[in-house]
């Protein structure tokens, strides 16, 4: 692996009204009833600057919080909220750390916490800065125990925030958790996971527990990849197995479905673009098995934290390849999803619209390096 592009950060819903689903405990409660539209990519207003393993956090009030990530001559220090009305972006104060391949995550009392990632020099932070929308500013807030970058991090329903894994200082690739507790601003320690993972996904289950599957570890040459799963136990802070995924895979996203199923899709094996995945796979948190799901219409990988699930109960599928596809639980297919705009693929950020749409930023990919170009998915 190669410190120049890191997988993208992390975009976690908590307590908010948005695109018509109503989200409760922090999970998406959709109703999908009739059939769903199939909805159009147009493009809008550019960002400020360009980015790459950047966020996007859909926001109590609507809008969206972008934040940091990587471009050509270091890393984007700024932020912006992106405004459905009017369709423009506007600049914010500067956030508190330089940061890309970080973790954004909505919390409860509608601040957003923004965790770790690197800094300029490529440096491994354990920093963390609270996102006031109220305010529009940045504070710092406690640190982490372990400097991490390409974490992942859930909003649990206790309202504190899980933070697993990722590559730490001295490369070094880690298995450590912390939980944030926003009542006090502290990191303490939980559990370990049972293998070490960077490049892993996280979803939490209607039952509160935390899917943790695939991953790497080990630089590149050496790289070990993943199928193994596991599942956090917020309750006695343990990791435990469950069945494994069909395929290796990382650099991968999931969602957790209306249904209380998780769709994983993507990924690559160790070849990266050479070897990224067209597959899907469904965890059943029922059965604790993973069962293969359908073939995407393009191959994806880098689009962690680019899939949003919309109010119709479809699954927007935006990052990780020029064009975004739409997954349907009901017919168990995708389609890809009409409109002449070209993404820019690898590390894009979404984040859902209350209207019902989603917004798509940023990336590398297609021919080019990061990009301010953003995208609107209407239904």
């Amino acid at each position: 692996m190669s410190r120049t592009w890191l997988t993208g950060a992390v975009c976690s819903l908590g307590l908010a009204a948005i695109g018509g689903a109503r989200l409760h405990g922090g999970l998406i409660e959709v109703n999908a009833s009739g059939p769903p539209a199939k909805g159009t990519l147009v493009a809008t207003a550019t960002m400020s600057t360009s980015r790459a393993a950047h966020s996007a956090t859909a926001l109590p009030d609507g809008r969206v919080l972008v934040a940091g990530g990587f471009v050509e001559q270091g890393s984007a220090r700024g932020a912006e909220i992106f405004a459905s009305e009017g369709e423009r972006f506007s600049p914010l104060p500067p956030m508190r750390t330089t940061r890309h391949s970080h973790s954004a995550t909505l919390l409860p009392n509608g601040k957003v916490l923004i965790v770790g990632g690197y800094g300029e020099g490529s440096m491994t932070l354990a920093s963390a800065e609270l996102f006031d929308p109220t305010t529009n500013s940045f504070t710092s807030t406690g640190a982490l125990a372990a400097a991490r970058s390409d974490h992942i991090a859930v909003l649990l329903a206790s309202g504190k925030v899980l933070i697993a894994g990722g590559l730490g200082l001295g490369w070094t690739f880690l298995a450590s958790a912390e939980l944030y507790d926003p009542a006090t601003g502290r990191f303490s320690p939980t559990g370990r996971m049972t293998a070490v993972r960077e490049s892993h996904v996280a979803v939490r289950l209607r039952d509160g527990r935390v899917l943790v599957a695939g991953g790497h570890a080990g630089p590149r040459g050496n790289l070990t990849l993943l199928a193994s799963a596991e599942a956090y136990h917020p309750a006695t802070g343990v990791f435990s197995a469950v069945g494994g995924m069909r395929v290796r895979r990382h650099k991968h996203d999931a969602v957790l479905l209306p249904d209380g199923r998780v769709l994983v899709t993507g990924g690559s094996d160790e070849r990266d673009d050479r070897g990224a995945y067209r597959s899907s796979e469904l965890f059943d948190p029922t059965t604790a098995t993973f069962a293969a799901g359908p073939q995407m219409n393009r191959a994806r990988y880098k689009h962690a934290g680019s899939s949003v699930v919309l109010s119709s109960g479809l699954i927007l599928v935006a990052g990780g390849a020029p064009e975004a596809e739409l997954y349907d639980p009901r017919s168990g297919m995708f389609t890809l999803v009409e409109g002449a705009a070209r993404m820019a693929g690898q590390f894009a950020a979404a984040a859902p619209l209350r209207e019902g749409g989603a917004l798509i930023t940023g990336g590398y990919g297609d021919g080019g390096g990061p990009r301010a170009s953003a995208w609107l998915y209407r239904p």
